[in-house]
């Protein structure tokens, strides 16, 4: 199991059949300072297209994982007011039902935790060196994540190393724009 755990960061790619434990990560993320707890949870269906699904496997490349991940976190503090945050990823066969990746953040707002939450998963799909086979009934297949797929050209020059920019204040979120709030006097 490869762990980072910095800056109120916890990342953790899971080795072969071990199991995402939520509520560890829903507890690292917790605060008496946070009023809000944001989390998201994969989990293998049982079809996909018309095809029965068994499970999926997963493999990575754990060290630029973990880099990738590192500095999705860091754009993510960047855009948004983020106590803390757990990244978690399973590696090889993960059966129906189960979940494969989870991310929990905690802020103060609700809108800075689901926003950067929705971030979080869309930038790991779109960029995190972890690849997916779907295991049917009758076959399987390497499947390319849609997000990557839709950011592919963009992603030419992408390096785990560069700062993912979010758009500005235009950009949309799960609770609409990012609220300011007046500095207490």
């Amino acid at each position: 199991m490869a762990v980072e755990e910095e800056d109120m960061n916890l990342i953790e790619i899971l080795e072969e059949n071990v199991a995402i434990d939520m509520s560890k990560y829903m507890s690292y993320v917790q605060s008496p300072s946070c009023g809000a707890i944001a989390t998201f949870g994969g989990t293998t269906r049982d079809s996909f297209e018309g095809k029965t699904v068994l499970e999926l496997r997963y493999e990575a490349y754990v060290p630029m994982a973990v880099r990738c991940i590192k500095t999705i976190c860091t754009s993510a503090r960047s855009s948004w007011n983020l106590n803390s945050i757990a990244v978690a990823h399973r590696l090889g066969p993960v059966p129906v039902g189960e979940t494969s990746v989870f991310i929990a953040t905690s802020a103060v707002h609700r809108a800075d935790a689901l926003d950067a939450c929705k971030f979080i998963i869309d930038e790991v799909k779109a960029s995190v060196p972890v690849w997916k086979k779907e295991v049917y009934t009758n076959g399987e297949v390497w499947k390319e994540n849609s997000e990557f797929l839709e950011r592919r050209d963009e992603l030419g020059n992408y390096s785990c190393q560069k700062k993912v920019v979010v758009d500005g204040p235009e950009r949309k979120g799960c609770c609409g724009g990012k609220v300011k709030m007046p500095p207490e006097a």
